[in-house]
């Protein structure tokens, strides 16, 4: 399976399974390895169930961590 150049190695990719963003840290077979962008564990996911993350995508992963840092009281 050939995977498209608009999913690479260091890009950030859409886990359409987990519902959420990933960096792009290694493609093998079928299956392309994501890590969160924030760092953490690394995650594997079938080709077909990755998209290249959009703007709105982006926008929603910072979101989310700038919510999950403020309900922790950090700033």
């Amino acid at each position: 399976m050939v995977v498209p150049e608009d999913i690479h190695v260091g890009g950030l990719a859409y886990d359409t399974v987990n519902k959420c963003i990933g960096v792009v840290m290694d493609t093998y077979g079928g299956r392309i390895a994501l890590r969160p962008p924030a760092g953490g564990c690394e995650w594997d996911v079938r080709r077909e169930d990755v998209r290249p993350a959009t703007v709105f995508d982006r926008i929603r992963a910072e979101l989310a961590d700038v919510n999950a840092q403020s309900s922790k009281g950090m700033p």
